[in-house]
């Protein structure tokens, strides 16, 4: 008897199988859809945070709960007057202002100012400036300034704002486009990191409170 159950539970293995593996797929793709998902870096406009061909994953859940914050980096669908080219669907840049926000360059130190509070940037692309052009913005409400960490080759917020004549609206991307946010840096295996906010973001006052 006991050999026979043995035998029924193997053959009934092989039948389970195929199921198992399907199973097993849908989970994945539910995953990947819904959940998490990786990404490459397809261009240095994070760089040296992010460099060419870095790997990361991607929460996609996070934002159903709670609107992106200052200093996270996020991954969203570019408008199309942001792409290079039609297919460059997804951008990868760091949240520096959300709705409300009165987002400046410079003070006298050479420094973001965000809700008057100033940003010490010390993931900026060495050598860049934290801006290479004084704007005075307002974020609407709803949408998001951003910028790369390469500040001098990154088709971000600041660039688009310049080159559209200071039309802030072609200069922010809707909170809706943002596909979620990047948490850890997972290839190459020795630049592996968790991809936190900086803490020079917890210094940054309400909008309502700012000076």
């Amino acid at each position: 008897m006991i050999d026979e159950q043995a035998k029924s539970s193997k053959g009934s293995f092989w039948k389970e199988l195929p199921i198992l593996l399907g199973v097993a797929i849908l989970v994945a793709f539910l995953v990947r859809q819904f959940v998490v998902q990786t990404f490459f870096i397809p261009s240095g406009s994070m760089e040296h945070t992010l460099d060419l061909d870095d790997r990361v994953l991607v929460n996609k859940l996070v934002y159903d709960f709670r609107s992106p914050e200052r200093g996270e980096i996020i991954v969203f669908e570019a408008p199309e007057d942001w792409r290079n080219k039609p297919e460059h669907e997804d951008y990868i840049k760091r949240v520096i202002g959300v709705g409300g926000d009165r987002v400046v360059c410079c003070d006298p130190q050479g420094r973001i100012q965000v809700n008057g509070h100033p940003l010490d940037e010390p993931y900026i692309y060495p050598g860049n400036t934290p801006s290479a052009h004084q704007f005075n913005i307002v974020v609407p409400e709803g949408r998001l300034w951003v910028m790369g960490d390469h500040r001098q080759s990154s088709g971000d917020s600041l660039q688009h704002y310049t080159s559209s004549g200071q039309d802030i609206e072609q200069a922010t991307i809707p909170e809706d486009a943002v596909v979620g946010r990047a948490f850890v840096l997972f290839w190459p295996f020795n630049r592996a990191t968790w991809l936190s906010v900086p803490d020079t973001f917890s210094g940054v006052p309400d909008p309502l409170t700012s000076g």
